[in-house]
């Protein structure tokens, strides 16, 4: 991907609304090879949680499965991770935009 095409995907992330999908579905892998509760970027999340925060929405680009090109978690796969561990029938949080035609 072009600088240019990757500033246009950070602007359409930007943009997009925030939907809410459940975790086990963003959770691509089976369970047992999400992170790790052990995992130091996971453990950093599951704590906001405990503490109350809430956790940044998971960035998503839709791939095109035609052309071999899966989702791809551009940002928030710990997060994916920590919510899982809480609640595999938790909402996660998502933005989710196309990846360009060109």
């Amino acid at each position: 991907m072009t600088e240019e095409e990757a500033a246009e995907l950070v602007e359409a992330l930007r943009g997009a609304d925030t939907v809410r999908h459940k975790v086990k579905d963003s959770c691509a892998r089976a369970p047992s090879r999400c992170c790790r509760r052990r995992n130091a970027h996971v453990r950093k999340d599951l704590e906001k949680v405990e503490r109350g925060e809430r956790l940044s929405p998971v960035l998503l680009v839709r791939g095109r499965l035609g052309e071999g090109r899966p989702l791809t978690v551009a940002d928030g796969y710990h997060r994916i991770c920590a919510t899982y561990h809480l609640d595999e029938d938790a909402d996660v949080p998502c933005r989710i935009v196309d990846l360009s035609r060109r």
